[in-house]
Order: structure tokens, then C-alpha cells, then sequence
């Protein structure tokens, strides 16, 4: 996929959104941001995700992570959307600010683009305090998202982010779940890293590098 993708920093650009203009920098800089776009206004899949985005708004908010939508239209159409988003989802309401992009500058740019149907695509960046991009999900226009996926990507990223990438989430995990260490971490460091103990897997391989731990 061409353009900006894992590990690189978001352009610092400009923006007009539904709340104020302002630098994507200066958005990004004190927490995680979970950003994702939409390829136009008042379209049926888009107006059940960003229902379910204000939804579960403090799903996000409790873990100090910022929600930053985009969409393809102007700024008084997003406005206008809005209570038919809100009117669907029963429950949600949009808090979070909405990207405009009416003449599709944005969207190149922070590589949310439907190779496909060459256009703007379904895209959405989890991106860290540090502005770079830490996890992206690239949808057909067929396929609304799994939130409780999204969730359980964050928290691996933040569970991950507080052990200094020394751990990893296995297949499946949710918060509360163990977790696999790096094998890039010896024993010995992960015995200071983990003082309650870990196990590792007796694999037909003998080589032990299946460690899993509580945190």
C-alpha cells in the first residue's frame, strides 16, 4: 500500500474540522489518537460507524485515547449529518470532531485510499503521542468495522507501549489475559521483568521461545 504506513509520522497538516481548525500535531502530541475516515457524508455505512464511534466514545475516553473523524464533504454538510447519525445510534452522540476534505486533498496524503475503487476508502490509523502510525485497518466500501476489534487493538498497543514493546499480545488476547514476552528479552531479563514468574511452552522444537506471563 504507497504512501504514509506503520512507523511513519503523520503529516502535520492543517485541518478544518467541526469543532476548530487546527494542526494534526498538535491533535496527536499528549495522547493516542484513533483517526479514520469515511469516503463521503450521508452514505448508510459510514452513518452506522460513526454512530457506533460516539457510541463508544468512552470506552475511549477511559483510556485517555482521542477519536479524530475525516469524510469526504464539507464541514456544514457534516453538521447537517450529524443528527442522522446520532438519530440511528441510539446512545451515540458525536463529540468528537470531523475532518473536512471536500476536495479529497487529505486523504492522499494520510494514505486512506481505495486502490480498488480509486477513490477514499474506509481507512483508520491508530497513531501515538510521538505522531507516527502504530496500527491501520484498510476497509472495502463493503464492510463497516468491528469497535470491538479497534478496542482490542488499542489496548494490545497501549499493554504493549507500557512494557516498552517488551511483550506481545497473542492471538485472541483481551486485557486481563496473559501475555507472550519478546524473545528479544533473555530469561534472565524476563525474570526482573516479571517477578510473579512466566511459563514457557514445551514445544516439540525444545527452543523455548513461548513465554507467557500475567501482567
Amino acid at each position: 500500500m504507497p504512501g504514509i504506513t506503520l512507523g511513519d509520522t503523520v503529516p502535520n497538516l492543517e485541518v478544518e474540522t467541526t469543532h476548530k481548525n487546527f494542526k494534526l500535531h498538535d491533535y496527536f502530541s499528549d495522547s493516542w489518537t484513533v483517526l479514520f475516515s469515511h469516503p463521503g457524508d450521508f452514505t448508510p455505512v459510514c452513518t452506522t460507524e460513526l454512530g457506533a464511534m460516539g457510541k463508544y466514545a468512552h470506552e475511549f475516553e477511559q483510556r485517555g485515547v482521542k477519536l479524530l473523524g475525516l469524510s469526504c464533504d464539507d464541514i456544514q454538510s457534516h453538521k447537517d449529518w450529524i443528527p442522522d447519525i446520532e438519530a440511528f445510534t441510539p446512545g451515540s452522540k458525536v463529540t468528537y470532531p470531523i475532518i473536512a476534505d471536500p476536495n479529497k486533498e487529505i486523504i492522499p496524503q494520510l494514505n486512506m485510499i481505495d486502490s480498488i475503487e480509486n477513490g477514499p476508502s474506509r481507512a483508520l490509523h491508530i497513531v501515538g503521542p510521538d505522531c507516527k502510525i502504530k496500527l491501520s485497518f484498510l476497509y472495502p466500501s463493503t464492510t463497516g468495522r468491528n469497535m470491538d476489534e479497534v478496542l482490542r487493538a488499542l489496548d494490545s498497543l497501549l499493554m504493549a507501549a507500557k512494557h516498552q514493546n517488551k511483550i506481545a499480545t497473542p492471538v485472541n488476547w483481551r486485557p486481563d489475559e496473559p501475555v507472550v514476552i519478546s524473545p528479544a528479552v533473555s530469561d534472565e531479563e524476563a525474570k526482573k521483568l516479571f517477578p510473579k514468574g512466566f511459563k514457557t511452552a514445551e514445544l516439540p522444537s525444545k527452543k523455548g521461545y513461548l513465554r507467557v506471563a500475567d501482567v
